[in-house]
């Protein structure tokens, strides 16, 4: 990564120290699968710990920014212009049944602008970043969406609304609108890991609904970065206040979108 500003590797640190955390953890969970008692309260214990050292390590660095944390809420910094945007376990279920798909994600906003992100999965030790204007990277690779143009060949993610969640309904009419259009349809378990697989270009597309800010904020940023349209699904700049969104390279958006908004 070059030319990486000092916000950004204040975020990674943070990321990085979190993920240490939930590693640890992590090796655990296994332990406490064959548990009575089961490891739902354990794992909960090991997200509010890794956002504890995230808003430390963070307001350590930048005292004065605000913070929206999904555990902790929106906490109004003396500097109303910047706001860190945190997920510190995003892929919990994963994380409960010792599945290694899941992240730390912290976003940046400044003047209501995603101007950067970090998305850490401590278990395969791949860190994606992106500031705006400089790229995205994994590691130290400079990332770039996948160049399909035709939805038919387009492998797509999205996520499943599970119990007590709403949507089924509308989740299963796209899903059967497009399981006849696309190669293939997949569903990580992490909003987060699912963006910076479009920026990878491990998937083409992306979209989902009824998200919240701290599962999308950080990889929207990397996902841009590396190529991709990020937008409701309106086309819009409103994914942080809709819930919805797509992600995917120009041509499979264009294609994705006018799929969903004219037959879902």
């Amino acid at each position: 990564m070059n030319n990486v500003s000092p916000t950004l590797n204040v975020m990674i640190s943070a990321a990085r120290k979190a993920g240490r955390s939930l590693t640890r953890d992590f090796g655990e969970v296994e332990q406490l699968q064959v548990s009575i008692k089961g490891p739902a309260n354990f794992v909960s214990a090991a997200d509010h710990k890794a956002e504890d050292i995230i808003f430390k390590e963070l307001s350590k660095s930048r005292g004065t920014y605000g913070f929206l944390m999904e555990e902790r809420g929106e906490i109004v910094g003396a500097d109303q212009t910047h706001r860190w945007i945190v997920d510190p376990l995003d892929g919990t279920t994963n994380f409960l049944h010792s599945n290694p798909l899941f992240a730390v994600s912290i976003g940046l906003e400044r003047e209501g602008q995603l101007v950067a992100g970090v998305i850490y999965n401590p278990a395969s030790d791949e860190l994606f970043t992106a500031e705006k204007g400089k790229g995205a990277y994994m590691n130290d690779r400079r990332l770039r969406v996948a160049a399909r143009k035709n939805l038919g060949d387009a492998l797509v993610t999205t996520g499943i609304p599970h119990r007590g969640r709403e949507g089924k309904a509308r989740y299963l009419k796209e899903m059967d609108l497009l399981m006849n259009e696309v190669a293939g349809i997949r569903r990580t378990g992490s909003a987060a890991l699912d963006l910076a697989f479009v920026a990878a270009g491990r998937f083409d597309a992306y979209w989902e609904h009824n998200l919240q800010p701290w599962d999308v904020a950080a990889g929207i940023v990397i996902a841009r970065e590396a190529g991709a349209f990020v937008t409701d699904l309106a086309g819009g700049d409103k994914m942080m206040d809709s819930g919805d969104i797509i992600a995917a390279n120009p041509y499979i958006h264009k294609a994705l979108g006018q799929f969903l908004f004219n037959k879902a």
